[in-house]
Parts: structure tokens; sequence; C-alpha cells
């Protein structure tokens, strides 16, 4: 396991320091986030599945960049993206970064359409696909963690 002293190379050319408390507890955030758009999915409350799948591949991302002491402002999951080391090979989940992008804001508001609100235009099939990407974001920085440790997974 890594401990206080170890270190890894950070984009700017820095060292980075693994901070397992942070990682951890933003960890925690989004499993429980992801769970409960799950609940939602499974409760057809659609928008709201996509928005919490949204939340939780956020919070991963903040996990795993408060972990390596790297700034995590923002929402936009492509775009924490683009902060981490080259190394851990992030371009395998933009596309379900991008995908979650889209459901932070027209999940929720009804400014955001023409007419109606935010429930009158998610279907299931957008919830499964929301909660599925949220899942491989969730699971590549669990094993992207499990790399920077030098932990086999």
């Amino acid at each position: 396991m890594i401990t206080a002293g170890d270190s890894h190379n950070d984009p700017q050319g820095g060292i980075l320091v693994l901070d397992d408390h942070e990682y951890a507890r933003w960890m925690r955030l989004s499993r429980g986030t992801l769970s409960s758009s799950r609940r939602d999915l499974e409760g057809g409350d659609y928008n709201w599945a996509c928005f919490k799948a949204q939340q939780s591949a956020e919070f991963a991302m903040k996990a795993l960049l408060h972990g390596l002491g790297l700034s995590a402002y923002g929402h936009s999951i492509s775009a924490l993206l683009e902060r981490l080391p080259e190394d851990l090979g992030a371009q395998k989940i933009v596309q379900e970064a991008k995908r979650l992008d889209k459901c932070y804001i027209p999940t929720r508001y009804p400014n955001a359409w023409p007419q109606g609100t935010p429930e009158d235009y998610y279907t299931e099939e957008d919830a499964k696909e929301a909660v599925g990407s949220a899942e491989d974001v969730v699971g590549w920085v669990t094993a992207s963690w499990r790399f920077l440790k030098k932990e086999e997974g």
C-alpha cells in the first residue's frame, strides 16, 4: 500500500502524494449516490437516475483527483479527466464522461426544455445508459487508484 511518503509524477511535472483518506471519503459518497441512482431507475424516476449517475461519476473523479492532491473544481466529468496524469489512460472513459456530462442540468431544470418538466423527457433506456456509464467511470477510478497504489485488482 502507498503511504504518505509514496508519490507519483503529476501532469504538471511535480510529485503527487496519495491521500487514502480523502479518496475514501469521496468514493463512499460516489458509491452511495450510484446506489441511489439504481433505486431511482427501478422506481421509474428516470431523470433523477440520470442526474445521480452523473453525480456518482463526478464524485468518483473528484475522489481520484483529491486523492492525488489535484484540483477538483467543476462538474464536467470530461473536464475533470483532463487534470489526471496521462499514464492512467483516461481516454478509455471519455465517451462515458461526455454522456454523463449531458445529465447535469437538463435532468433537473424545466427551463432546459421548451415545455414540460425533465421527467417528461427521460426514458428507462436513458437511465440504464447513464447508470451503466457511471458504473464504468466508478470502476475505472477504482482500478486507477489500485494501479497508483500498485495493488492488483
